[in-house]
């Protein structure tokens, strides 16, 4: 992930006029047909009609934000086609859990290449504490051909929802154009996900886990979410959240909210899914939607933003305020090392628990204040 500035353009739809015929096309001959006798007096008002259905519609056109932006909810999530949304259902009937929850990672190319990004996020759940059991509750939505491709040799629940015209499988950089329109992409396929009548954890793959997460989310919570930094109170809409992980529960609360957020996108161009979240949690909307939202302690979801400090409680650590895969990496790579030591401390019993930090950030620390050189599709991509 570079610096790079991306702007998320909304472009408006275009009308198509039909062309007047030629006046030289049959000129030569004029045939009029009888017309009834108060077809003169009845025509002012066909125009009258004809001009408020007319105004009506255009005033429908202005109104509607999704009518405006060139990408309807089915560019953007679930393909249209009858058999990719059967096998999308097959996959999260067979992944949920009892009360129909599911757990969503997204992957492009970049992040499945091999000793890279999903390898250390599969490897977090197998040495985690008991996490092992949530793989098979795991559905990888995979962004592109290779990764889903990568995915099918690794996990067994993977759905493809690459689109004709859309590349994601390069290096997204850290704002870019294509890193707006992957996250904003990602947004939209959650909210079909909250159609469907699943709940979701959703996780980025840079997030290790190392516990059981759920017993820490809020009974009363529609929409959980975690924080770069947490200001010690979970209903404070002034925490700073992180998008890289949400536990969100479907309803017509959530779902309304999700179509809301992405639609949203158009009055802050510009900005990913996470800044404009911070922009509209302020919003009239939530509180008349009646929207439960939850912002997640640090010290059970922590980051390199802020780091859990208790090695006992810790069930999440993500590599935040980092940018550039290659630097994420090498420190959760180190972060798994960190982890072993913990759990090793317990079998020979020879260290002390309360000895055990985390020995990072390393390579991530000042990483958004270094020059990044664009990679080609065969190197590693990057993103928050």
């Amino acid at each position: 992930m570079g610096l790079e500035t991306g702007t998320n353009t909304a472009v408006a739809g275009h009308q198509h006029d039909t062309p007047p015929p030629s006046e030289s096309t049959h000129h030569h001959h004029h045939f009029f047909l009888p017309l009834p006798s108060n077809f003169l007096l009845q025509t002012p008002k066909l125009v009258i009609i004809f001009a408020l259905v007319a105004f009506s519609c255009l005033l429908l056109y202005q109104s509607s934000p999704s009518l405006r932006f060139p990408f309807n909810y089915n560019s953007f999530g679930i393909n249209s086609s009858e058999n990719k949304a059967d096998e999308l259902k097959s996959i999260l009937k067979r992944a949920a859990t009892s009360n129909n929850t599911i757990i969503l990672t997204t992957l492009n190319d970049a992040w499945v290449e091999p000793n890279s990004m999903f390898d250390l996020f599969l490897e977090s759940f197998k040495i985690g504490n008991q996490t092992q059991r949530f793989l098979k509750h795991l559905v990888v939505i995979a962004m592109d051909q290779k990764a889903y491709t990568r995915c099918l040799k690794l996990h067994p629940h993977c759905y493809n929802l690459s689109t004709e015209g859309m590349d994601f499988s390069e290096e997204a950089y850290f704002m870019a154009a294509d890193y707006l329109k992957m996250m904003w992409r990602r947004i939209d396929f959650l909210r079909s996900i909250l159609d469907l009548g699943y709940n979701f954890l959703f996780t980025d793959a840079d997030i290790m886990w190392f516990r059981d997460p759920f017993p820490h989310f809020h009974e009363d919570g529609d929409f959980q979410i975690a924080c770069d930094y947490f200001r010690g109170n979970p209903f404070d809409l002034n925490n700073l959240p992180n998008g890289g992980f949400t536990y969100v529960k479907s309803n017509n609360k959530t779902i309304q909210f999700y179509k809301y957020w992405f639609e949203s996108r158009l009055t802050y161009p510009g900005l990913h899914d996470q800044d404009v979240f911070n922009k509209i949690k302020f919003d009239l909307f939530i509180r008349d939607n009646g929207l439960q939202i939850r912002f997640l302690d640090t010290m059970f979801f922590g980051g390199f933003c802020e780091p859990s400090k208790d090695f006992d409680k810790v069930c999440t650590m993500h590599a935040n305020c980092c940018v550039g895969l290659e630097n994420k990496v090498h420190d959760l790579g180190i972060m798994l090392q960190d982890w072993r030591k913990y759990m090793q401390s317990f079998v020979n019993q020879t260290t002390k628990v309360r000895t055990v930090s985390w020995t990072i950030p390393q390579s991530c620390r000042g990483s958004f204040n270094r020059p990044r050189v664009a990679k080609k599709k065969d190197h590693h991509g990057s993103k928050s």
